[in-house]
């Protein structure tokens, strides 16, 4: 009989991490080098970090491309020693992997991922499928439901969307996203800018700023105009930040949420 891992095959280090194995195929790229080929990839929480990262068996790594780091960010990722950098035959990419500084964890490297921090390996694969930014979390869902709730969003008193038809995204330890047609938005009261994240479970989002002249932060709407499948449903919708809008859902006031995101949505000081 076969027995399958559950949340008890998490497993605690004295350090504070928190890691399971993962039955994925991972792997990681630099450009067009594959420097990670894993099938027995762990994850790896780390203390007040919301998102885990992977770590692989030294095997499944090309070690031969590591150099032991010339200015090691000692004392970053809980604690740890060893750093590595990346040696590609060209300007050598600093810390781009460690170990972390556990027993259970010591055959094995971890590397940063580009679009996460701007610098480490750029392109990496679960099985046959890209993600980014950061490992999936098995632990965390990600479900946009379509509804008919009657969702007004108002910023500063001006009504910018009112709808019966928005599609309600919940994901795991975030606040319900509401997400609404762009024929029941006040497209003229917002501009587009050129900011844009990146979602493991959702693809990379577009962005929009109010153009009132107040102290509304930017980049406060976003949309994802070619969603990943989980989030298929919110393709070409538009969300706002109820961190920092004003929400009505069936006539009930919502109250702002405060999130992870509150502090870079705090608002402009005047002009």
């Amino acid at each position: 009989m076969t027995t399958f891992p559950t949340a008890a095959a998490l497993r605690t280090t004295p350090e504070g991490l928190r890691w399971e194995p993962s039955g994925r195929w991972v792997r990681g790229r630099k450009g067009e080098v594959t420097v990670v080929d894993s099938r027995h990839p762990v994850l790896v929480w780390e203390p007040g970090v919301p998102v885990p990262l992977y770590a692989f068996p030294r095997a499944e790594v090309r070690e031969d491309l590591l150099r032991p780091a010339k200015n090691p960010a000692t004392g970053t990722h809980t604690g740890s020693r060893v750093f590595y950098d990346l040696d590609l035959g060209g300007e050598p990419l600093e810390n781009a992997a460690w170990t972390f500084p556990a027993a259970d964890l010591a055959d094995h490297i971890a590397f940063e991922w580009f679009r996460r921090v701007g610098r480490g390996l750029d392109h990496w694969y679960e099985e046959e499928e890209e993600i980014f930014v950061h490992p999936r979390d098995p632990h965390k869902r990600v479900d946009a439901l379509p509804s008919s709730r009657h969702l007004v969003v108002e910023i500063h008193g001006t009504v910018v969307a009112d709808t019966h038809r928005p599609v309600l995204l919940f994901e795991t330890g975030l606040p319900t996203r509401y997400y609404v047609p762009p024929e029941d938005v006040r497209l003229d009261l917002l501009e587009p800018t050129d900011h844009h994240t990146g979602c493991p479970y959702k693809g990379t989002a577009a962005y929009w700023s109010w153009r009132g002249d107040s102290d509304v932060p930017p980049n406060i709407v976003w949309s994802y105009p070619d969603p990943l499948p989980a989030a298929g449903a919110v393709k070409g919708l538009l969300a706002f930040y109820d961190e920092a809008v004003d929400i009505t859902v069936d006539g009930e006031r919502q109250e702002r949420p405060v999130t992870h995101f509150t502090p870079t949505l705090a608002a402009r000081p005047p002009a």
